[in-house]
């Protein structure tokens, strides 16, 4: 099969810009705690880490024995925004990965715009990313792991999907990324072991640094 030069590299945001993922799992267990569902930080790992929000509340049901009230996550909003408030920061190195870059790149993510906007700020990283290089799932019908969102970005941006390069650190990111035929770059810098993202077109790296050479573009 001929490999296509990268002409778009997709960035997923949370664990791959932004090192939130520590600080959500870590409120996360406070907070299922406080509804009746005990996790251990590995079994959100496994779990919920780029998951979207109905696994979610399926899994915090299913562990507590009963249904959740519709907007349950509302008035735990505070709580997350405080600490990443405090304590967020960019992955290390990517703002030297960005910066290296000489393809464009966008960014997808399973987040909302709100959200993703206010942690690129959060982190020094928003002047890399214009408001029409950002989508989000609520942008399309399904998010991750499904393809839409990347193959949405994608035509967006002009670039078909065999160009395109995406950069996740999830087992549903990697998974979107395979179904919409781009090739996958799993980021294990962060919580998600190097097994989970292993697989079929997909490149396994621990340093952003790496990234410029791993994708073969000048």
């Amino acid at each position: 099969m001929t490999s296509h030069p990268v002409e778009l590299v997709i960035f997923d945001c949370d664990g791959v810009l932004v090192d939130s993922e520590r600080l959500y799992c870590r409120v996360d267990r406070e907070v299922f705690a406080e509804l009746g569902a005990e996790f251990t930080e590995a079994e959100l790992v496994e779990h919920l880490v780029g998951s979207p929000m109905e696994i979610w509340t399926a899994l915090v049901e299913e562990r507590r024995g009963r249904p959740l009230e519709p907007g349950w996550m509302e008035p735990y909003r505070p709580r997350y925004e405080a600490v990443l408030d405090a304590e967020l920061t960019a992955v290390e190195g990517v703002a030297d990965a960005l910066e290296a870059l000489r393809v464009p790149y966008c960014l997808a993510s399973n987040g909302g715009h709100e959200e993703i906007r206010r942690n690129l700020a959060r982190t020094g990283l928003r002047e890399h990313f214009a408001d029409d290089r950002i989508f989000s799932a609520r942008d399309v019908a399904r998010g991750k792991p499904a393809p839409d969102l990347f193959l949405h970005a994608a035509a967006t941006m002009g670039v078909p999907p065999e160009r395109c390069a995406v950069v996740e650190d999830s087992p549903y990111g990697v998974r979107a990324a395979r179904a919409a035929g781009m090739r996958a770059y799993g980021y294990t810098g962060g919580l998600t072991p190097a097994h989970r993202l292993e697989g079929p077109g997909t490149v396994v790296f621990a340093d952003m640094r790496e990234l410029r050479g791993l994708l073969g573009v000048s």
